[in-house]
């Protein structure tokens, strides 16, 4: 079956070919289009399903960040950080003269939807936050940091699968071997020498340990710039980067926000779950 996307590139700053996947959507929609932004060590095939489900009715752009996928890798791990990342999306942004979007950001992507919210306020028509806030918790960055980087290659899918839930089993206690796999087919790519292996580059972990660079200082400053915007935040129930108090100051600073809470899961939903699906189409259909 055909691909509904289009594989294509921008151009950092720095000279890095960067990816992303661009979902045409209905030519005549009128719609804002909808910017999905991918975790720490994801790519876009995180939002395969969602992307796919939203072109139905409007545009999807989905970048992969650097170090990521099919974009390139940097040349010094320095620039593995939130702020290069926004940089790098903003010249996508202006590229394809994008003045307002609706964003979807999964963790480290939440984090960029804030930044670029408050360098531009107005801009983002909609948002969804998935199990992430301006203030993260410390023992879902030290958990994180104890397996960003670490590599590792496998002789076949099932290894693959089995390595993840050895991994993430406490977030993703009820997940099946068919759910592993697909976990595994959007997080790991078969590479030259025939073995299957992280789709990222392992140097995001250098600099991902240093301050600043899990998250940047004084985000809930920059969260009044999405004051009154609609927003569903999508919380998994056993989450440890997003704390109950957390969403409940993300909640009185923002009264559009509709929480989501979705049972048995940690970091993070997939958005494919039922309630994050629902709250996420009644976003949509109030965002023109």
């Amino acid at each position: 079956m055909a691909s509904n996307y289009e594989d294509r590139f921008w151009t950092s700053e720095d000279g890095l070919r960067l990816h992303y996947r661009d979902y045409a959507g209905p030519n005549d929609s009128g719609r804002l289009p909808v910017l999905c932004m991918h975790g720490l060590t994801r790519n876009a095939r995180d939002f395969a399903a969602l992307a796919a489900h939203l072109s139905q009715t409007r545009r999807v752009i989905v970048p992969e960040m650097r170090g990521r996928g099919m974009s390139d890798y940097a040349q010094s791990s320095d620039s593995y950080n939130p702020v290069q990342y926004v940089a790098d999306v903003e010249r996508l942004l202006a590229g394809e003269a994008i003045e307002r979007f609706v964003a979807v950001g999964t963790s480290m992507g939440g984090l960029m939807t804030i930044m670029l919210a408050h360098a531009k306020p107005g801009r983002i028509a909609a948002v969804v936050m998935n199990d992430i806030g301006p203030e993260i918790e410390t023992s879902g960055v030290e958990r994180i940091s104890g397996y960003v980087g670490q590599g590792g290659s496998y002789p076949t899918w099932i290894h693959a699968a089995r390595s993840l839930s050895s991994v993430h089993g406490s977030a993703f206690p009820d997940y099946d071997l068919d759910q592993w796999l697909e976990m595994a087919k959007r997080t790991l790519v078969v590479s030259q020498n025939g073995r299957i292996s992280y789709d990222y580059d392992m140097a995001i972990a250098e600099p991902f340990s240093k301050p600043g660079n899990a998250a940047p200082a004084n985000l809930w400053l920059a969260f009044e710039a999405l004051r009154d915007v609609p927003m569903v935040l999508v919380r998994g129930e056993l989450s440890d980067l997003i704390s109950p108090a957390t969403v409940k100051q993300m909640r009185a600073r923002n009264p559009a926000m509709t929480v989501v809470t979705v049972p048995r899961v940690g970091h993070a939903p997939s958005l494919d779950e039922p309630e994050a699906r629902t709250a996420i189409n009644a976003l949509m259909a109030s965002a023109q």
